[in-house]
């Protein structure tokens, strides 16, 4: 029996309708870390009170990014069909790593080698970061050929880690940059969130597609398994949020911005929300809000970032109708 041909990828003839999209703005908004002069927070850094606390939540970072590097976009790529939607998943992947970088670039010019040591101790034992990297992991690691079933659970878990478990990490940067402090450093996250915006917009959307090719029984059955898998991290990340911002005195702020996050998660896979609307801090929320309805792409790469403008991205690229 003669194999099937194997196919090249033809960008001429679009196969998937917004992969270009994805694929061009990601391009276009190109970042390295180094070109950040996270050394102007050093000066800040020496006596700000909550060091221990800043360093975590970077570090909890670095963790769920590796995984979304090393397993996550690997594994959903391998499994998704159409060639241009696979090579987007693959640039995300590139970009996971450059983010899971950042947060060592950070650590490089603020700590000393023996706390980051420590550093990635903490990580490895933390139960509660572990326990999400893990949860999602296992949904990654369980995909298999031929089951759409088990792709879209991993696209939905993607979106839920890169639309939602990454902000309880993202809070704190922002939270102080918006105050003038270790501003910087707040522009590396603030890139990394820009990227994360695409890719759960991206990665979303695919699964809606997906989602689609299924009878209304799966159909309700992979909703209910989704707000349980949610429901099931949310928990996990109330305890998280209470372990690692316990002495900030922010657990309350921080986790309306989790739920907010959780919502916009499940906005990107097309499905109903989950929790109320409530007051978020606007400190916060100035980084990544246009006028409540999607994330800011920005216009381009930051107030910090002096290399290269990028075309701006507005809310109709990325508003779908089903």
């Amino acid at each position: 029996m003669k194999n099937k041909p194997i196919q090249a990828i033809n960008w001429n003839r679009p196969t998937s309708e917004l992969a270009q999209v994805f694929w061009e703005q990601q391009w276009k908004q190109i970042w390295f870390p180094e070109e950040i002069a996270v050394s102007k927070d050093v000066k800040q850094w020496q006596d700000f009170e909550h060091q221990d606390t800043y360093k975590k939540v970077l570090a909890g970072l670095t963790l769920l990014d590796t995984v979304q590097t090393n397993v996550g976009m690997n594994e959903i790529a391998k499994y998704t069909q159409d060639l241009q939607e696979k090579a987007v998943l693959t640039a995300f992947g590139a970009f996971e790593a450059i983010h899971a970088k950042s947060y060592s670039y950070i650590f490089t010019t603020l700590c000393k080698n023996d706390e980051i040591d420590e550093l990635f101790e903490w990580v490895k034992k933390n139960e509660f970061l572990q326990y999400k990297a893990e949860r999602i992991n296992e949904v990654y690691s369980s995909i298999q050929e031929g089951d759409s079933e088990s792709l879209w659970k991993a696209m939905f878990s993607s979106v839920m880690l890169e639309s939602f478990l990454f902000y309880s990490g993202f809070f704190y940067p922002l939270y102080l940059g918006g105050q003038g402090f270790l501003r910087n450093s707040a522009e590396v996250i603030s890139l990394i969130l820009r990227d994360e915006s695409i890719h759960g917009v991206a990665v979303g959307y695919f699964a809606q597609n997906l989602f689609q090719q299924f009878s209304s029984e799966v159909q309700d059955t992979l909703r209910v398994w989704g707000y349980e898998l949610l429901l099931e991290l949310y928990q996990n990340e109330l305890n998280y949020t209470n372990d690692v911002y316990a002495e900030t005195g922010l657990c309350p702020e921080v986790k309306a911005y989790i739920r907010y996050n959780a919502n916009k998660a499940l906005m990107n896979l097309g499905l109903d929300t989950m929790f109320p609307e409530e007051e978020v801090n606007q400190i916060v929320m100035n980084g990544i809000r246009n006028e409540g309805t999607t994330y800011d792409f920005f216009s381009q790469k930051g107030s910090t970032y002096a290399k290269a403008k990028v075309a701006p991205i507005t809310d109709d690229t990325f508003r779908f109708d089903f």
